[in-house]
């Protein structure tokens, strides 16, 4: 338990890190009074954005309280799993406001900063992701040894507190799933709007005053990619945790070293806290640095995190369970080096640095059409390296693992190599979230008419921001797929026990077939739950890409309207309004996230009451498999589309307004929806359909059909 309260001590003194950043960033310039009022709409339109989102959100966490509460009133559940639900989701929640609230309130203070000199900016900026990053990693881990501590002082043993914890991560997941389908829905729609009624049918630069829906678009980056993104990786790190704790309790079952097998993620994850603030330090760069160079600076922090926790994790592992247990070890390792791969592999595609991006970029002198098929070939071409690599990171884990006592031990290797991919989070998601913050602060340089050079500033932050994104999104991807392993191969365990319980004597209610533990790709059942996890991602994809294309659609009518209707806007005579954009997209957000969030909770039960927890095992398994790669490639060619637009903008293939920016920029409004909307959900999708699975798999297995 020592071990326990250690990390859950260094998860406080993160929170206290948090505070003194907030307190740190408060301090810096917030600019002249135009700047101020411009940061000032995008605040309130987040804050309005946010308020109407939870609280349909609260409703939905609501009514599964109330079905968890009945199952655990049945006898299904530990009766502390609904509550752990709850909080679960309020802390995904706060995760994600508290990273909206900095961002919100450092977007003006980056385009100050940007006044002085380009590493001032950075460090704004990165200062603000930074806030984001570690109150992800510093709520999660107090979340976790809270809850820990609590059921444990009160006498529940560690398979309960696993059940209960496994639980929680499904109230993560879900709020995070709403999160980001919103948060993504407004902000593409914004974004994509703003661009088609804009920069493609007005010709007026992007971000320009004139245009009536760059504030939604401002808001929108905001919304979804902090907040959302807040939320997404808030339940990623917490669903890696917990994944590795309930394999570690069924590995180390009545073995001396099974606390010391709880204990292993979370000190994990503390140390990799500890050693990202560290890496946070040396991100500087020089007044006159090239993008490479901000790259540079980046990788600097991430790398130097990474080789520290290679080291302290190799201390810690020897201290719980001593050099008989390498393999853990090994594993864990595997699981960072896999990120670091998965992260340069995805800054390799989408960055203006490399060869994919720019080759992506000549292909605007020809028509959009040109574009639109370089980036799905780059997104397809892109999925190779990270898949290939989480493969060699589970086969070779696996086998690492499996040393030390079994294939239960090399299925725990697996979820720690989840944990080791996501113990740079901080850094890694201070390095992501400083992009909406430096594209904020862009725009509303355009707004206020700030001198050339300090729009040049911004938008070399920008440029790098979307390299980021893209990597920090790779990190998410490559755990996902790791975490949805280790939950399925819980799921299976949880069936066996279930049955064993029962003497193996359990039937369907219908046709009185007997409920099986095995995964037997001959089981008619088990294909039918193939094919049918293998069709979700590519209908929930379609689901979020058409919600957004609606709602764009709704804002390109409105900017259009205001541009006949309000006297002398285009020639800068009038004021635009800005309000009914943001209107506009929080209401069609709202509506169009509820049916791709049900689908995901709602389909494994489906499938299992009517076909069996054989049928849910193939749905797990296919999702996983094709919302893997889907993710990738949306995630990746998105990415690209973005930075070969910036690329012209640049100054290539003729510049910003040339016939090749303009294609450009078509394909940047399909990429769009592809990284910010879709691609990052589906890593949600298959965590939380599997959670829902095991959570449920008790009601499942009473109450199947057929």
């Amino acid at each position: 338990m020592d071990f326990v309260y250690t990390s859950g001590l260094v998860a406080v003194l993160t929170l206290g890190y948090v505070g003194y950043l907030i307190v740190r960033l408060r301090g810096f310039d917030e600019g002249e009074e135009r700047i101020r009022q411009l940061s000032l709409y995008v605040r309130e339109g987040a804050e309005a954005f946010l308020r109407r989102q939870y609280l349909v959100v609260s409703v939905f966490l609501l009514g599964l309280f109330v079905i968890l509460l009945l199952m655990s009133l049945g006898g299904l559940l530990s009766p502390w799993a609904p509550w752990a639900f709850l909080t679960a989701g309020a802390f995904s929640g706060l995760a994600g406001y508290l990273g909206m609230k900095i961002a919100t309130a450092s977007n003006g203070r980056t385009t100050t900063a940007a006044k002085q000199s380009l590493n001032r900016a950075l460090r704004v900026a990165f200062e603000a992701g930074s806030v984001m990053g570690f109150s992800v990693v510093g709520l999660g881990l107090f979340y976790i040894t809270l809850w820990f501590v609590i059921l444990h002082s009160v006498g529940i043993g560690l398979p309960e507190i696993a059940q209960v914890l496994l639980t929680s991560a499904m109230g993560a997941s879900s709020v995070a799933l709403f999160a980001r389908v919103g948060g993504g829905i407004f902000t593409k729609s914004a974004d994509v709007g703003a661009d088609l009624s804009g920069k493609v049918e007005a010709g007026i630069p992007e971000d320009d005053p004139r245009n009536p829906a760059v504030v939604a678009d401002q808001v929108g980056d905001n919304v979804g990619d902090v907040a959302g993104m807040g939320a997404d990786l808030y339940e990623s790190y917490v669903g890696a945790i917990v994944a590795a704790v309930a394999l570690g309790v069924s590995a180390f079952a009545n073995q001396p070293k099974v606390y010391e097998s709880v204990a292993y993620p979370m000190l994990i994850a503390a140390i990799g806290i500890i050693c990202s603030v560290f890496g946070s330090f040396l991100v500087q760069a020089r007044e006159d640095a090239s993008q490479g160079e901000l790259l540079k600076a980046l990788r600097r922090g991430v790398y130097t995190s990474s080789a520290l926790i290679a080291v302290f994790a190799f201390i810690i592992t020897v201290l719980l369970f001593g050099l008989s247990y390498w393999g853990l070890y090994v594993a864990l390792l595997l699981g960072l080096l896999a990120g670091i791969v998965i992260g340069f592999s995805a800054e390799f595609y989408t960055s203006s640095q490399y060869k994919p991006t720019q080759l992506l970029s000549a292909t605007a002198q020809t028509s959009p059409a040109t574009v639109i098929i370089g980036g799905l070939a780059t997104g397809m071409r892109s999925t190779a390296i990270p898949v290939i690599t989480v493969v060699l990171a589970i086969v070779l884990g696996y086998w690492a693992a499996t040393t030390a006592g079994g294939a239960a031990f090399g299925l725990y290797g697996i979820g720690m190599a989840a944990v080791g991919m996501l113990s740079t989070l901080g850094i890694t998601l201070a390095s992501d979230a400083y992009g909406p913050v430096a594209d904020n602060a862009g725009g509303i340089a355009e707004m206020s008419h700030q001198k050339p050079e300090v729009r040049k500033r911004t938008d070399a932050l920008d440029a790098l921001g979307n390299t980021n994104a893209a990597v920090g999104k790779g990190f998410a991807i490559g755990s996902a797929a790791l975490t949805a392993l280790a939950l399925i191969s819980n799921y299976h365990d949880q069936v066996s026990a279930i049955l064993k319980e029962t003497g193996g004597s359990l039937t369907t209610l219908l046709l009185k077939r007997p409920v099986q533990a095995q995964f037997d790709l001959t089981d008619p059942y088990v294909l039918l739950g193939l094919f049918i996890g293998g069709m979700l991602p590519f209908l929930f994809c379609a689901l979020t890409m058409s919600s957004v294309g609606r709602a764009a659609g709704a804002i390109v009518e409105e900017v259009r309207r205001q541009f006949k209707e309000i006297t002398g806007l285009l020639e800068g005579k009038g004021k635009a309004d800005y309000s009914r954009a943001v209107e506009i997209a929080t209401k069609t957000a709202h509506r169009e996230m509820i049916v791709p969030a049900l689908l995901a909770i709602l389909s494994p039960l489906v499938v299992g009451v009517l076909f069996g927890v054989a049928a849910v095992m193939g749905v797990l398994v296919g999702a996983l498999v094709t919302g893997f790669v889907l993710a990738l490639l949306m995630a990746n060619a998105g990415g690209a589309w973005d930075n070969a637009k910036k690329y012209i903008e640049e100054g290539h293939y003729g510049g910003k307004g040339s016939p090749a920016h303009k294609a450009a920029v078509v394909g940047d409004t399909v990429g769009d929806p592809f990284k910010d909307t879709s691609g990052p959900s589906l890593n949600i999708l298959i965590k939380l359909m599997s959670m829902v699975a095991l959570v449920f798999v008790g009601f499942i297995i009473r109450f199947t059909l057929f």
